[in-house]
């Protein structure tokens, strides 16, 4: 199928993709395009316009900036699994890149796109929620900067206003005694996430101090396992203790929350949820040093 027709515009800069926006309310931005055309070639969407930030200077790259972690908007999934600076201070977030998709993917695909696009069976939003990221957000009247908790509001709903962009994503960089990695039931010809758990600890004086964990695939946007978290701080990280935590995943999932399709129920998703959680926690776990 093809995409109805519209105008096209390349933006030099942040500032003039702001005001072409503004001129075209309806328009729709386009960074890697490995979101938006499929989207555009199935009719779901129609603009007037496409506004294509994929060359402006300054939104690609990965940089330690004051104990962050600044990711461009247009830096590619490629880039990010390539990273030795995510390899080393957020793991889960390489990690997860490197089983978006298939290589042509991966290397046109944006973390700005992906993230912006919301889709819940992504797998960067789960990762960023966990790892406690800040979104740089632009516009006409300013920057101003959101968190993870706040920029993933709903089912391809995110805290993006029509006449912003997202430019940069900040995350802490991983210290000492901390790990993180990410885990998903992936569906075998997509390769996108029916069910994505992303977990970081931290351990110190042999018991963990600190959990963050995070769903995806299996809900309209990524959420916290807060009851998994608090069953796992205090305690020393075993495998029986892992798993335990895990199987408390069902406490932070409402009923009504968890997706179902073609691909899995909502039932076998929450029945199996904890088995990606524990794999997520293991890993995890295992790179605390």
């Amino acid at each position: 199928m093809f995409a109805p027709q519209f105008d096209y515009y390349r933006a030099s800069s942040v500032a003039e993709a702001a005001a072409l926006l503004e001129q075209h309310p309806d328009a729709k931005v386009l960074a890697g395009g490995h979101s938006l055309i499929p989207v555009l070639k199935l009719r779901l969407a129609a603009p007037s316009a496409l506004i294509d930030i994929g060359r402006i200077d300054g939104m690609r790259g990965i940089r330690e900036e004051a104990g962050q972690i600044v990711i461009g908007a247009l830096t590619t999934h490629a880039e990010l699994a390539a990273s030795v600076t995510l390899q080393s201070g957020a793991t889960a977030l390489s990690e997860a890149a490197g089983m978006i998709g298939d290589p042509a993917v991966r290397n046109r695909g944006t973390i700005g796109g992906n993230v912006a696009h919301a889709d819940p069976a992504s797998d960067l939003p789960a990762v960023l929620r966990c790892l406690g990221a800040e979104f740089a957000i632009a516009g006409s009247s300013g920057t101003r900067t959101v968190d993870a908790a706040d920029f993933f509001e709903g089912l391809m709903t995110t805290a993006v206003e029509e006449h912003e962009i997202l430019t940069a994503i900040s995350i802490p960089s991983g210290s000492g005694g901390q790990g993180s990695a990410y885990a998903k039931f992936s569906h075998p010809a997509s390769r996108y996430a029916v069910i994505g758990a992303a977990a970081s600890v931290t351990v110190a004086d042999g018991v963990c101090s600190a959990a963050s964990v995070a769903l995806g695939g299996l809900v309209p946007a990524p959420v916290r396992a807060a009851a998994v978290e608090d069953a796992l701080v205090g305690k020393a990280l075993s495998a029986d203790a892992i798993a335990d935590a895990a199987r408390c995943v069902g406490d932070s999932l409402a009923d009504d929350e968890v997706l179902g399709d073609v691909y899995a129920s909502a039932e076998y998703r929450s029945a199996v949820a904890h088995v990606w959680v524990n794999r997520a926690l293991t890993a995890a776990a295992a790179r605390c040093g």
